[in-house]
């Protein structure tokens, strides 16, 4: 008895003396990663971790339920799709073809209403805020300085740096993307408390606008100026301008890095299938809902156009393939969240899950954006010759 209680207590004091030495190195944010995702049983964020977190709702107005194609489910998945869908532990896919859902299908306890992490699908959606508030001549233009709302930023290469640059993913800020690692700048933001001040902290220590560098902080330094130019919360501002007006039927909830923070713009929107598939939807029909234009056309090209010669597989916040030789735009999230929009088939495609494929050497895209492409086309060929 004595031996445990000996035991126990050392345990404690060691346990004790070690997160003492976290948080004088700064790293306190480490304890926050083991309780919501190791303690979990997960080795890297997860698509139901909104429950660990604070959250912001992004409020919902009246509900525009899509319409169902009268073909509806009449096609069953490809045999390739149906393992794709196991292997990678999809829990949404749809297919939207002509305004319509076409196909729908739902895993492991999922359903149309259920909440997932959008993870950096959120990345299309700020950028879209963007081009909002730019709209509203709340931002003068892509060309606009940071420093115009963050002085903090002058600097030789940080005087230079627009809110294109930050869209574009051509910042030049010193940022490291890993997911893994414990130490880097990606995992410190998810789990710290003072978002804000991470980002502040940032150097930019490149030329920005010259090159294509897929960075997270980017885009949480955009929802930063934009929650600076326009006076409003991040959630609020897309509750207003775009989960009411076009429609969606179920609240969502943005995670904030703490209660009453900011929104952890780079990702972490909990919402669901139908729902996400609205922003394809409006990309589609060129910023417009229900006649009225809620994004300007031109912004929504300049999203969907290549901005590096080099780098084609970007635009501003959205991903871009030219596979079967068609425009293909897409939203992408960690773990392989996917809002894929085809328009000269008027093809929106929604895969939500637990894992994705890889990426080939020399690829821009994994593997599995390929084959939910390719095997909706051939469901959807089947459906034509029945």
């Amino acid at each position: 008895m004595r031996f445990l209680k000996n035991f126990f207590l050392w345990f404690a004091v060691i346990f004790t003396v070690l997160l003492c030495v976290l948080y004088i190195l700064n790293y306190g944010y480490l304890v926050r990663a083991v309780r919501t995702i190791y303690f979990s049983g997960e080795t890297t964020a997860f698509l139901s971790d909104y429950n660990e977190f604070p959250n912001r709702k992004i409020e919902k107005g009246v509900g525009q339920p899509w319409a169902i194609s009268k073909n509806y489910n009449k096609i069953p998945e490809t045999k390739v799709l149906f393992e794709a869908n196991s292997e990678f532990e999809t829990v949404a896919f749809l297919i939207i073809k002509n305004d319509s859902i076409w196909h729908e299908s739902y895993f492991d306890g999922y359903s149309k209403d259920t909440k997932s992490n959008s993870f950096s699908m959120a990345k299309s959606v700020v950028t879209a805020c963007l081009g909002k508030a730019i709209m509203q001549g709340k931002i003068k233009s892509l060309d606009q300085k940071v420093t115009d709302f963050f002085p903090e930023y002058s600097s030789e290469f940080g005087d230079k740096m627009t809110v294109g640059d930050l869209s574009s993913m051509s910042s030049g800020l010193d940022w490291d993307e890993s997911y893994y690692s414990p130490f880097s700048v990606t995992t410190r933001a998810y789990f710290d408390e003072n978002l804000s001040q991470v980002l502040l902290d940032l150097k930019v220590t490149s030329k920005p606008g010259k090159e294509f560098e897929y960075l997270s902080g980017n885009t949480q330094l955009l929802a930063m100026v934009i929650e600076k130019a326009t006076g409003e919360k991040l959630s609020d501002y897309v509750s207003k301008n775009f989960w009411k007006p076009m429609g969606a039927e179920n609240e969502a909830l943005w995670q904030v890095d703490k209660d009453g923070g900011i929104e952890k713009a780079y990702c972490c929107i909990a919402s669901n299938a139908r729902d996400f598939a609205r922003f394809g939807k409006l990309y589609l029909q060129n910023g417009k809902w229900n006649g009225e234009a809620i994004l300007d056309s031109t912004f929504i090209q300049k999203c969907v156009t290549p901005k590096f010669k080099d780098s084609p597989q970007y635009g501003y916040g959205w991903w871009l393939s030219d596979h079967l030789d068609k425009k293909i735009y897409y939203m992408q999230g960690h773990l392989g969240q996917y809002v894929i929009v085809i328009p000269e088939d008027d093809l929106i495609i929604v895969r939500l899950g637990h894992k994705r494929g890889k990426r080939e050497e020399g690829e821009f895209h994994r593997n599995d954006f390929y084959l939910y492409i390719d095997e909706a086309y051939k469901m959807l060929e089947n459906d034509r010759k029945n």
